[in-house]
């Protein structure tokens, strides 16, 4: 699949995420933006449903390529519309915060104020009129795609379009783990140190970009043998489907090491907290990649009968301080920790000595892979096949590294599954 199409996908995802945020829904609602939101959302979805067809046909057809072309370009203003929306949201959020000790009634008078001063005016506008904008347009090529003949192939959407990652469990995916030591002492120092604070539980979030290592991390302190205090223990991997009922029934089925055939999440929440009630747990969810606030209130519900000091790991991208109160920023790994990453998985039992220009692909590699344990194992063990040194330099110098830094998961991606 051309590397174009895995950040469309990419772009359509971060959509989204945008559209489903819980400070911009509420700033839409108050500002009057939310039908034009949903009308975005709705037309989104149903391009989303062809998606992967369209780039299966766009390789013989041309009007197929013209029309994705055009799609990419509305969806990237899309995301500009939806930033500018954000960002006047965090500051209208901002000055009600300093504003929030005032009286009561000059408080409501200056929301009032700012609500519907002429510059609040002016900005709604013009923010509903690039959304209908961008909506007319996305109406003209959801007709387009009936002419086209692009139909949902049963099974598969969009998010089959970015190669995903088999789901994660508990059992260690690395024998050797590299570079992460001071990262583990201070999660476990977390994991065990009770506050005054704390509630029944405390979330401790695991953050960082894709492919920095966050999973691994977790299974590391998931298997250490100070987490033995905690019992029950659960692993759950999250993903983009953030189902409040099969990851309640997950966790549950962990706990109880039997299946659940309920299929209301009433009975499972019921017998979940039932589990939990005045326990010490400990619950990783990994690989979280949507901020819902609304479903993680429900979600959460069974938790608040553990006992206290129960906690819950979380693996996420998502780095909003608002929704992580504690959080653990993971860091880059030296080119050191990155080569001995990729040795491993690359070289196994052929003999580096056999290689003239080592240090030549050792600065390629770590220049590659820019810290991230993930794409140190996925270059290595895609070169591991390849007999020829010829061959490494090769694809090592193809052009499709030469793309911006943001563009690296999509970069190695396009190794895995696009060459």
């Amino acid at each position: 699949m051309p590397l174009e199409e895995l950040l469309l996908s990419a772009l359509l995802q971060v959509l989204f995420d945008r559209l489903t945020s819980r400070e911009l829904l509420q700033f839409a609602l108050q500002e009057g933006l939310s039908s034009n939101l949903k009308n975005l959302e709705n037309k989104l979805k149903m391009i989303e449903a062809v998606l992967f067809e369209a780039e299966e046909k766009q390789l013989t057809d041309r009007a197929v390529k013209l029309w994705l072309d055009n799609l990419r370009d509305l969806a990237s203003d899309a995301k500009d519309v939806l930033d500018e929306i954000a960002t006047k949201a965090s500051q209208r959020k901002l000055m009600k915060e300093r504003h929030r000790n005032t009286i009561k009634v000059w408080n409501l008078i200056f929301s009032f104020f700012i609500s519907w001063s002429p510059s609040a005016v002016k900005f709604n506008f013009r923010m509903r009129s690039k959304i209908k904008g961008i909506n007319s347009s996305l109406e003209e090529l959801c007709k387009q795609r009936i002419n086209l003949g692009l139909q949902l192939v049963a099974g598969k959407s969009s998010a089959n379009a970015l190669p995903q990652r088999p789901p994660s469990t508990s059992v260690p995916s690395e024998a050797v783990v590299y570079g992460r030591d001071g990262d583990k002492a201070k999660i476990l120092e977390m994991l065990l140190r009770d506050e005054p604070s704390d509630a029944n539980f405390r979330v401790i979030p695991i953050v960082g970009m894709e492919g920095i290592g966050k999973t691994t991390l977790a299974q590391e302190v998931y298997n250490d043998k100070a987490m033995e205090d905690f019992n029950p223990k659960a692993w759950v991997c999250v993903s983009s489907n953030l189902d409040v009922l099969r990851i309640s029934k997950a966790i549950l089925e962990s706990i109880t090491l039997s299946s659940c055939d309920f299929s209301e999440l009433n009975l499972v929440q019921i017998k979940l907290k039932e589990a939990m009630t005045g326990k010490r747990f400990l619950i990783v969810l990994d690989d979280v990649w949507r901020k819902d606030y609304s479903l993680w209130e429900t979600l959460k519900l069974p938790f608040t009968a553990g006992a206290k000091g129960s906690r819950i790991m979380v693996t996420t991208r998502l780095a909003e301080a608002d929704f992580w109160l504690h959080k653990t920023q993971q860091k880059l790994l030296s080119d050191d920790d990155c080569w001995s990453i990729f040795v491993r998985h690359a070289y196994e039992s052929k003999d580096i000595a056999t290689y003239h220009n080592i240090e030549l692909i050792r600065q390629k590699v770590v220049q590659l892979c820019k810290g991230l344990p993930w794409a140190a194992k996925t270059v290595g063990s895609f070169l591991h096949s390849k007999q020829r040194e010829e061959e490494w330099l090769d694809i090592l110098n193809t052009k499709v590294w030469e793309l911006s830094d943001e563009k690296e998961a999509f970069k190695l991606n396009y190794l895995k599954n696009g060459r």
